[in-house]
């Protein structure tokens, strides 16, 4: 389901669009990201549009640079695209395999947003932000173009990744691949990526955090994947990780490692939905930290300070502990003089 909020002042659109926010600015003349599919007479677009249309697809005379082709159950690119085509959509396709080549993002002002391709003599010639969600995808495409920012392959059957996929991806900030089959990721799988900001690996078939994940990553989401356990190293190769997300992965404290979670750059933390008993042990400049619905039955003051004073305590602002199998009143006494700046507490 897409969701869109409008604001009217800046005429700007926030857009669910393969599990990250998007931002459209219709001041830009961008094209709207919903699908004009039964929201509009496609026949009377065709037949009042100069521009020739494939049949598979809607060309909206307002958006003469759009062209809608999404939820069609497209096994491949529609054959001649209008000339003047710069935004594509291609989402919920039957699509198998893709193959790019001689692609390439153009360093241009008109290149601002997403899902911007350019397209010229019926041929993909630049790309930038490919979106490929829910469709039957079962590699990484090969042959990606260098300058792509984002790769967007959500909720497909992607078991593996094509050798030397991301060699010279350098410019790639977000990678989406949650909701495939993927068990494992080598060495070279990743190799490359040296800007990469966000993973999303989320609902695969993971045992283990993968060992070789680029070190520039800040967000990485891999919850609903099935984790036995995190040894002290699980995290050793990110210098700057920020938001971790590892919920319904089926953790028990007695598997988790006391310092698995001891890096200071860590800002946020979700562990809900697992078999929890105590509270692990996070470090003080933790800013949020979710444990909802876990089998939590005591605070423990000293996972979040192992000391506290002036300078010492706990950087803590959102705590959440609802649905486990403990109260408001069993916390101890001195919870506060750690917890001194927390804004909010559920249990």
């Amino acid at each position: 389901m897409l969701l869109c909020v409008f604001d009217s002042a800046s005429a700007t659109v926030v857009a669910d669009y393969g599990g990250v926010p998007l931002w459209i600015n219709r001041l830009l003349g961008e094209p709207s990201v919903m699908s004009l599919q039964e929201r509009m007479d496609a026949a009377w677009f065709r037949a009042n549009n100069p521009q020739p249309c494939p049949q598979q697809c809607d060309c909206p005379i307002q958006w003469p640079t759009a062209l809608y082709c999404d939820h069609r159950g497209l096994a491949d690119i529609p054959d001649h695209l209008p000339d003047i085509t710069q935004y594509l959509f291609l989402q919920v396709e039957q699509m198998s395999r893709l193959t790019f080549t001689t692609l390439y993002c153009e360093k241009s002002k008109s290149i601002r947003h997403f899902f911007l391709l350019f397209l010229e003599q019926q041929h993909l010639t630049k790309l930038c932000y490919f979106f490929a969600n829910h469709n039957h995808l079962r590699s990484v495409p090969s042959a990606l173009p260098a300058g792509l920012k984002q790769l967007r392959l959500a909720h497909n059957q992607i078991s593996s990744i094509s050798p030397g996929a991301f060699q010279n991806l350098q410019n790639l900030t977000l990678l989406l691949l949650q909701g495939n089959r993927l068990q494992t990721i080598t060495e070279r799988d990743l190799k490359g990526l040296f800007n990469l900001n966000l993973l999303e690996l989320s609902g695969n078939l993971f045992s283990a955090v993968p060992r070789h994940l680029p070190s520039s990553v800040q967000q990485l989401y891999m919850s609903s994947n099935t984790l036995p356990g995190l040894d002290k190293d699980s995290f050793g190769g990110f210098l700057n990780l920020k938001y971790l997300r590892l919920s319904h992965c089926g953790l028990q404290s007695n598997d988790i490692h006391h310092q698995v979670f001891n890096f200071s750059s860590l800002v946020e933390l979700d562990l809900s939905y697992n078999k929890l008993k105590t509270i692990p042990t996070v470090p003080t400049t933790l800013q949020y930290l979710y444990l909802e619905a876990n089998e939590i039955q005591e605070f423990n003051v000293s996972s979040f300070c192992r000391e506290w004073g002036p300078l010492s305590y706990s950087r803590m602002k959102i705590l959440r502990l609802e649905g486990n199998r403990m109260s408001y009143q069993q916390l101890p006494s001195n919870w506060a003089f750690c917890l001194r700046v927390l804004e909010s507490i559920y249990i």
